[in-house]
């Protein structure tokens, strides 16, 4: 394969059907569901090696540093993370990519993929590449057809046309099913001439402007000057606010995919989830002799085709059978298999009362490493914080609350007003209301340390940051 492939990967996605573990705070791409590594490393490293140029990394700001922390994890370091200051959908961030590709070379083949999904036969994944990049050096929009294990009315579908000529393994594409019912979907798969629509897509970085142009100009018209706009953020590339957050809202299927005369599709039998809701995850998981899939400590009686889950404390189940029962630190969801889909309603449901459970984990991911309440009071609460070697807090204060910071782990540097104070394993340190103080990692090991806080007021918008390593305000 030509070393002009760039892999594009699309990781503005929350979720929400994999509630209460994917949450906007931490969505599922960061999370290892599959394999041992999370669905973005699983993702980027299938378009990794010698037949690829660095990727190219598209998401939400507020992910930067979850994106390259975790992409650093897995030995990638030169992928290009192109930040959204809103999201669009995948339109404009696919027009973004194109534009900056088409910088250094409009005719590189750009492989459009979401970070949140599995491939379990990555050598079937790269044959299938080898035909949808030579149909889109020919000019063609392809995607990736999969070939149906069942009527899932979860997925759009595309029904197979005649293969182009002299471009073996693709074909035209007839049409795009919008997502059916259930009645429906069962006669397509039946019919054997339509695939589930992946959402892949391939064409070159000119044929994406080209079909923008003439089918969604608008989009291509913010974009552009979003992209010309840009400017570097500590590594990063940050599109312009105004005129990105000016494009319209709308999917690639939608703006180009069901309107191009040059619509493709490679049939691929690769093993392809979507990993979209607990059902979805259930039936690529590893099950025992009753189908059940279970994760974390999980004790089964008497149970069958059941999907339970365990982070951080003992979860048993008996006498039940074809349920989700996914178990959290602060949240519990227990729902039918086949009502998977209806995971999102919930989502809603507790956005509209107000609920931080909707779209915040109890562990707060920071650029810096994390923190997580241990306990709520009327006027104080207990945190955790772990901050990883060589980082830093930013240099704040507070209105309304002290801190008195107990070492646990580790040594800090603690800045408090005009001094800076050593604090090792079995120190601690208080930090007057009002005072001006930064918590620094100088170690080669995680610091971890308990915060009491007290006040009238514990909100983490009582923050007046003065200085700022990650260039937050």
């Amino acid at each position: 394969m030509s070393a002009s492939v760039i892999p594009v990967i699309l990781s503005g996605g929350s979720g929400t059907r994999l509630w209460p573990i994917s949450r906007s705070s931490y969505p599922k791409q960061f999370w290892s569901l599959v394999t041992d590594k999370s669905l973005i490393q699983d993702t980027v490293l299938r378009a990794s090696g010698e037949a690829f140029l660095p990727p190219m990394v598209v998401c939400n700001q507020e992910h930067r540093f979850l994106v390259r922390d975790q992409l650093h994890q897995v030995g990638i370091d030169d992928a290009e993370i192109i930040l959204e200051p809103v999201g669009r959908n995948s339109a404009p961030a696919i027009a973004a990519a194109a534009l900056i590709a088409a910088e250094r070379d409009p005719d590189a083949v750009l492989w459009i993929m979401a970070a949140d999904s599995a491939v379990a036969l990555p050598d079937a994944l790269r044959a299938s590449l080898e035909y949808a990049a030579a149909a889109a050096r020919a000019g063609y929009c392809v995607t990736f057809g999969m070939k149906p294990t069942s009527p899932e009315t979860g997925y759009g579908y595309i029904e197979i046309g005649e293969e182009l000529d002299g471009l073996p393994g693709a074909h035209h594409v007839a049409r795009f099913v919008e997502k059916p019912g259930a009645d429906e979907a069962a006669t397509l798969v039946a019919g054997g001439r339509h695939l589930w629509n992946s959402g892949m897509f391939v064409a070159t970085a000119k044929t994406w402007l080209a079909e923008m142009a003439e089918h969604a100009p608008d989009v291509l018209a913010a974009v552009s000057k979003s992209v010309a706009a840009r400017r570097d953020d500590l590594g990063f590339i940050r599109l312009d606010d105004a005129s990105f957050k000016a494009s319209p809202d709308i999917s690639i299927d939608y703006a180009v995919a069901e309107r191009t005369r040059h619509a493709a599709v490679v049939p691929a039998e690769i093993g392809w989830s979507d990993v979209g809701s607990w059902d979805a995850l259930w039936q690529i998981a590893a099950k025992d002799a009753d189908g059940n899939a279970s994760i974390g400590d999980v004790t089964l009686v008497d149970s069958k085709n059941c999907l339970v889950r365990a982070d951080g404390m003992l979860v048993a189940v008996a006498g039940l059978e074809d349920i989700a029962l996914v178990v959290t630190e602060d949240a519990v969801l227990a729902a039918r298999r086949d009502r998977s889909q209806d995971v999102k309603l919930i989502v809603d449901r507790l956005k509209k009362r107000g609920r931080k459970e909707a779209t915040e984990h109890n562990r707060i991911y920071r650029p810096w490493g994390f923190y997580e309440s241990l306990i709520n009071g009327a006027r104080f609460q207990v945190k955790r914080i772990v901050v990883e070697p060589g980082k830093k807090l930013s240099l704040q204060k507070h209105f309304h609350r002290a801190e008195h910071w107990v070492v646990v782990a580790g040594t800090a540097y603690v800045t408090r007003d005009a001094d800076v104070v050593m604090v090792r394993e079995n120190e601690s340190i208080y930090l007057p209301l009002g005072c001006v103080h930064r918590l620094d990692n100088p170690g080669k090991i995680p610091l971890e340390l308990i915060e009491v806080q007290s006040g009238a007021y514990l909100g983490e918008d009582d923050i007046v940051r003065l200085e700022d390593h990650f260039g937050r305000s």
